[in-house]
């Protein structure tokens, strides 16, 4: 059993704590809402500190979830100040692999490990314990990390060195707008045509259009409800920064610039925290 720490207490933060407590590890939250790191403290095993300091102090991992790249920057600057020598740093935060890399060289000056591992899953994944989790960073630190962190994760892959979980992450991002757009022109497309949507997507599903957005997704989306996990804000953010590597490494990505667009559209017709199957309404926003 490990002491841990964990920093940031959102949606996904909050139940992946909470499976490191269950599991049996030592845990201290911190969350930049005090009250949200006492609330946890009551419903798990473990204990709310009132700093990132004192959260972060003799503990053997140190996990982060934040929002995006300034808000770990800031974090980060508290914490590996405070670790102890040969702790571990997973930043579990969707950020840039810029960010992680310079978190690896800060974290190696410090004596300590560094992980990047942004996850895939969304709320439900975090709190089955079921995400997918891809890591960057040396194997040693990868190792002794695995083992603690399975307590919410379906699978963890280590990609490469530094930065290459979160180029990872982008690819995800990048894979899962297209699908989402996809199906969401499909559904629409069968709805205009009088289509019966289920006979569809039962006939369909057998074959090479299946995927995780269709089986799970397609009757929320026809139904209009899209209160189901990664808010479209959070998937701009992701696409943002798959974006502006894209600028630096010279890649093209037409459809996910497209999709980002889409979102953006979305987002102006008040669906800022709808989930990302929500594409489909601004398909059917005149019908």
């Amino acid at each position: 059993m490990a002491v841990c720490a964990f920093l940031g207490l959102g949606v996904m933060g909050y139940p992946m704590a909470g499976h490191l407590a269950a599991a049996g590890h030592e845990v201290r939250v911190w969350n930049r809402t005090g009250a949200k790191a006492q609330a946890w403290a009551q419903e798990h095993p473990g204990s709310a500190a009132p700093s990132v300091e004192q959260a972060v102090a003799g503990a053997d991992f140190v996990m982060m979830c934040l929002g995006d790249d300034p808000d770990v920057q800031a974090i980060a600057e508290q914490a590996i100040p405070a670790m102890s020598a040969g702790a571990v740093l997973i930043d579990h935060t969707t950020a840039s692999a810029e960010l992680a890399r310079s978190l690896d060289r800060d974290a190696r000056d410090a004596g300590i490990g560094f992980v990047d591992g942004p996850v895939s899953g969304g709320q439900a994944g975090a709190e089955s314990g079921q995400l997918t989790i891809m890591c960057g960073g040396e194997a040693d630190s990868f190792s002794r990390a695995e083992p603690v962190i399975d307590a919410y994760a379906k699978s963890m892959t280590l990609i490469g060195e530094a930065g290459a979980g979160q180029l990872a992450k982008m690819v995800n991002q990048i894979c899962i707008a297209g699908i989402v757009q996809g199906l969401s022109e499909g559904l629409h497309f069968a709805q205009r045509s009088g289509l019966d949507p289920e006979l569809v997507i039962g006939a369909i599903s057998k074959g090479a259009a299946q995927s995780w957005q269709m089986e799970n997704r397609w009757q929320t989306m026809v139904e209009g409800k899209f209160d189901y996990g990664f808010a479209i804000d959070w998937m701009r953010k992701d696409l943002r920064i798959a974006l502006d590597e894209a600028r630096r490494n010279g890649s093209t990505l037409p459809v996910a610039a497209l999709v980002d667009q889409f979102y953006a559209d979305v987002q102006a017709m008040g669906g800022n925290r709808w989930d990302t199957s929500s594409l489909i309404a601004r398909l059917e926003r005149d019908k």
